[in-house]
């Protein structure tokens, strides 16, 4: 009996240490919760819009071609290298942009993006020769060039690996959100304004839809700020909180600190062609979609339009639940692998054309919801992986390289269309190509890449 009266006490001590333990850890939770809340109120909502506009001014050329080339008596192959001539501005300078974001801080670098951006799509409705379209395109390109792995980068200096792909999840939701609006508002535009100042209806939409980059452009010169160290609306301690997390994933025993040693490593090249491979399918997505549905059987115009937005939305809502799924197990390989080999089945059962219109919109939506997810999950791996002085270059060189394929992919899909007539050999090489880039992510990348839990 005094033996187990001894005992009793030190086991109630243990277990009331370990119940305050876990209140304790609890309540730390629920605040790291709540300022990340008030640090995602302030900085996501205003990038995104940014972001929602990039993306309308980078494919709004594809809607303008309805009347673009009648007017201007432009040919389909001086169209079409208009189009490509952005990606190879964008290219060419996604790397300096964001080694001069590191260098002068987000918030001019933003601003300098968006202001050359806004006024380079607006004087798009001054066009009147194949000359000046290819020189706005490109200088599109290159002024636009930054702002995709800007809002990577700079999101890095917010958050911790850990919450990543939920955020950055939120950004690609964007690219629907403006494939939706593209649809509709550029189109009301081109048939609504048509003569109105004497103006062609595609001109208006240069105007209507640059001069808000220009717009945003200014408000991010005092709305922004270059990181939590300069956040006035932070507490002391809220920016302590912040810088400390950044500063301890700077030191993870995978990350790649230096600008030179990013360039030398092969995980860096590893990350470009899984980026590409990715991007090779979501542009296929975001461009054959309205001829994929057409090819269903249904032959309105606007019924088609009508129908892309059930792949886009349903691609919305499912890549931010995959993402914060991901976020929440700490698991980013198999996440990828899953949503890029299912993403790859999805595409290849297309090719079975089925009668039926339901299944064949089904199989489509899975397509997206799966290869779209893929996306914020793989950006939470090299911005992970990548630490110091590498995060700028080497975030922007897997970007400018894995976007190649905005000049690839369209020339290859339809290269292949003509000479076959279907699409079906494009969706096989994709299919490939998607699950080979999952295989690469597991067998290349250390598991603990991206899931750092500082």
């Amino acid at each position: 009996m005094p033996q187990s009266q001894s005992i009793a006490p030190d086991r109630g001590s243990k277990a009331a240490h370990a119940y305050a333990s876990t209140a304790q850890a609890s309540n730390l939770s629920m605040q790291d919760d709540s300022l990340y809340r008030k640090v995602s109120a302030r900085v996501i909502p205003f990038l995104f819009v940014c972001y929602v506009v990039s993306f309308l001014d980078r494919i709004n050329i594809g809607f303008a071609q309805l009347q673009m080339k009648h007017d201007l008596g432009f040919s389909d192959a001086m169209y079409g290298l208009g189009a490509a001539v952005f990606y190879v501005g964008y290219v060419l300078c996604e790397v300096p942009s964001n080694m001069l974001l590191a260098r002068f801080g987000a918030r001019r670098t933003f601003t300098r993006i968006m202001l050359l951006w806004g006024i380079a799509s607006t004087c798009m409705m001054f066009v009147s020769s194949p000359t000046q379209f290819y020189a706005l395109r490109f200088l599109l390109g290159v002024f636009e060039a930054g702002f995709f792995p800007g809002i990577v980068l700079y999101l890095t200096y917010w958050y911790p690996a850990r919450r990543r792909a939920a955020v950055f999840s939120i950004f690609f939701a964007g690219v629907a959100v403006a494939g939706v609006l593209g649809g509709l508002i550029s189109g009301w535009i081109m048939r609504d304004m048509a003569g109105v100042l004497g103006l062609a209806g595609w001109r208006w939409m240069f105007v209507i839809e640059g001069l808000p980059a220009v717009l945003l452009g200014l408000v991010a010169a005092f709305w922004l700020v270059d990181g939590p160290e300069k956040a006035g609306w932070l507490s002391e301690a809220e920016k302590a909180h912040l810088l400390a997390q950044r500063v301890g994933e700077g030191g993870h025993a995978h990350s790649t600190r230096s600008f030179g040693a990013a360039l030398r490593d092969p995980r860096v090249y590893l990350f470009a062609f899984i980026y590409f491979s990715l991007t090779c399918a979501s542009l296929t997505l975001n461009f054959w979609m309205p001829l994929m549905i057409r090819d269903f059987g249904v032959h309105d115009v606007l019924w088609i339009s009508l129908y892309t937005v059930i792949p886009n939305a349903l691609g919305a809502v499912g890549l931010m639940w995959i993402a914060r799924r991901s976020d929440r197990r700490g698991e980013r390989r198999w996440h990828f692998a899953a949503c890029t080999v299912g993403g790859g089945i999805a595409l290849a059962l297309l090719t079975l054309h089925l009668p039926s219109f339901a299944a064949m919109m089904a199989i489509l939506s899975v397509a997206a919801v799966l290869i779209f997810a893929a996306l914020p999950i793989f950006w939470a791996v090299p911005s992970a992986y990548l630490s110091g002085k590498a995060a700028a270059a080497g975030i922007a060189l897997i970007s400018s390289i894995g976007i190649t394929s905005g000049i690839v992919s369209p020339w290859a899909i339809g290269l292949i269309k003509t000479h076959t007539g279907s699409m079906d050999n494009a969706l096989y090489v994709l299919a490939a190509l998607l699950a080979v880039s999952g295989a690469a992510l597991v067998a290349g990348v250390p598991a603990s890449a991206g899931s750092r839990s500082n």
